[in-house]
């Protein structure tokens, strides 16, 4: 079965607003599953830098199979560590959008930029990410 591809209309793309309650708990299982053992982090106090992938943001109209998806790589920028009991107002956007062919095939290859501020509209990180389709 073949997968409709994704347009490049949909890069610019972006997601509601999510509102994202950071959870001592959710700290503390996410640090244990990825081996984090500061002591801020075990605690719950401080969200390891790679929390942020646990937030679900969708972006209208780009839906996909992720049976085909690889995780491509991905990088945060922090103003400051994400603590628990913040509330962070999220948005994910699609900034770029582009195909190649690879060994088993073509490949879509998706850049998503997300970002985190706080609840006074300060900054607290930016993400980018990018998603191989297969």
């Amino acid at each position: 079965m073949t997968t409709p591809a994704i347009s490049e209309a949909l890069i610019g793309r972006e997601s509601e607003e999510v509102l994202v309650e950071v959870e001592r708990g959710a700290i503390r299982k996410f640090a244990e599953a990825v081996g984090d053992t500061t002591a801020a982090c075990v605690r719950g106090d401080v969200a390891p830098p790679t929390f942020p992938t646990t937030f679900r943001i969708a972006i209208p109209g780009l839906t996909f199979d992720l049976a085909r998806v690889l995780h491509g790589a991905q990088e945060y920028r922090f103003e400051r560590p994400i603590r628990a009991t913040d509330r962070l107002r999220c948005r994910s956007r699609l900034a770029d959008l582009y195909h190649r062919e690879g060994r088993l095939g073509p490949m879509t290859f998706l850049i998503i930029e997300t970002e985190g501020r706080d609840e006074l509209g300060q900054l607290v990180f930016t993400g980018r990410s990018t998603v191989i389709l297969r």
